[in-house]
């Protein structure tokens, strides 16, 4: 019996170590795996750096005077049109505000719609009172602050980081069984004496050797490049990736389980991660959306990965504050692995 164990150890151990071979002598792999989210992490992050805001933009409609009254105000950059070439910028969103005399009024038009447009309409109101000599009704003073976690790519980097979980899980892992299975791979290795639960847990043991490699690189980038500060524990960081990445797995086995083409697979792939993308606040917080859509999002494993994050990364929250979302993970890993066990076809 001890030697059936030290066999069967042995037997996984073998496995997992021909899985992370298979993936370390395939560049594509390692291109998705680690080269491709630094880049999109690096892209983003210099698209939205810390920069001087952007000029209110106002087209003043048939008023030298008010577009000299307004011009006094360095926020607001000033055109003057006719009122018909006016109103086509606003209509193209190449102005903010459009602002016309008439008599003793003034008429703003924007779309109410864009936060830009309400913005412009205060910011030129309040330039207006300035140049009409009108002083505000209390005191005021501002205080200009940035504080840590406040910024577009502090936000932006936890959902890069559970993207690139996901996506390379189920490329990965869910894509590299449907091809094997394809070549008839899998149906040699259930041929041998090995167990075949042993050879799924090596799939995802294997994934999890990597997935420690994907968030070192991802969090180094983000630090050194644009100033990203883990605010609470890395080790909770860790786990949190670890947790997720198992979730994922879980998710790409069940994919897989029973797919027999390549092209299937992409389909089944792609059905059940573009949701997660759209939904799962990776690019703009999940609250956009619609609350009668809020516990389905509520309930993906992106979305709780991504809000898990970025209260850890961004908020310094312990990981026990987390124990909802920690939840979510774990059921996304377990209960698609359990099912995944029965329904997997070797051949």
């Amino acid at each position: 019996m001890p030697e059936a164990k030290a066999q069967t150890r042995s037997a996984l151990f073998e496995l997992t170590r021909m899985r992370v071979l298979e993936t370390l002598r395939d560049p594509g792999a390692l291109f998705w795996v680690f080269v491709a989210p630094v880049l999109l992490a690096v892209g983003l992050g210099l698209a939205f750096r810390n920069r001087a805001p952007e000029p209110i933009r106002v087209v003043v409609a048939d008023s030298p005077g008010l577009a000299a009254a307004l011009r006094v105000d360095p926020t607001l950059k000033v055109e003057e049109a006719g009122l018909e070439d006016a109103r086509w910028k606003l209509r193209r969103a190449q102005a903010d505000v459009l602002v016309q005399e008439l008599g003793a009024e003034v008429l703003f038009r924007y779309d109410e719609s864009r936060p830009e447009g309400r913005t412009a309409r205060l910011a030129v109101d309040r330039a207006l009172a300035v140049a009409a000599g009108q002083r505000p009704a209390v005191p005021q003073r501002d205080e200009k602050v940035t504080e840590p976690g406040s910024r577009y790519i502090d936000f932006l980097l936890p959902g890069l980081l559970g993207m690139n979980l996901m996506g390379s899980s189920m490329w990965g892992l869910g894509y590299g069984l449907v091809d094997a299975r394809r070549r008839n791979l899998l149906k040699r290795l259930a041929a041998t004496p090995m167990r075949r639960r042993d050879y799924l847990l090596s799939v995802l043991l294997a994934r999890l050797i990597f997935l420690v490699g994907e968030t070192v690189a991802l969090v180094t980038v983000g630090h050194f490049a644009f100033g990203v500060e883990v605010q609470g524990s890395l080790a909770a960081v860790g786990a949190l990736s670890l947790l997720g990445g198992f979730g994922f797995a879980g998710l790409a086995l069940l994919v897989a389980a029973r797919t027999a083409s390549t092209e299937v697979a992409t389909g089944l792939m792609n059905l059940v991660m573009m949701p997660m993308y759209l939904l799962s606040g990776a690019f703009f917080s999940a609250s956009h959306f619609p609350d009668w859509l809020q516990p389905l999002i509520r309930a993906l494993p992106l979305t709780a990965l991504n809000d898990a994050l970025r209260a850890v990364i961004n908020e310094a929250l312990p990981l026990a504050s987390q124990w909802p979302q920690v939840a979510v993970l774990a059921a996304w890993g377990v209960l698609p692995f359990a099912v995944a066990l029965r329904l997997f076809r070797w051949q």
